[in-house]
């Protein structure tokens, strides 16, 4: 039987997570949201995201982090 998994310092995570190859090249990262509820909080997470000048968007149950500030502009086919 296994035991409640070791708890992971929020600290830690975000500069893993912020630290990521794609964060680092202004690319696009993802995680889901109930992992960041549980290990940072969303608020922590989203005052990192816009103290950096990124932007977050929620989809289902990812919240998916562009790192960098240009605009973001949904698109679709034919449009």
């Amino acid at each position: 039987m296994q035991g409640e998994p070791a708890r992971i310092d929020p600290e830690a995570w975000m500069r893993t997570v912020f630290s990521s190859r794609d964060a680092g090249r202004g690319g696009v990262i993802k995680r889901q949201i109930c992992d960041i509820e549980r290990i940072v909080g969303r608020n922590v997470f989203l005052a990192e995201v816009e103290r950096r000048g990124w932007q977050a968007l929620e989809n289902g149950r990812h919240f998916i982090v562009c790192c960098n500030a240009e605009p973001i502009r949904r698109v679709r086919a034919g449009a």
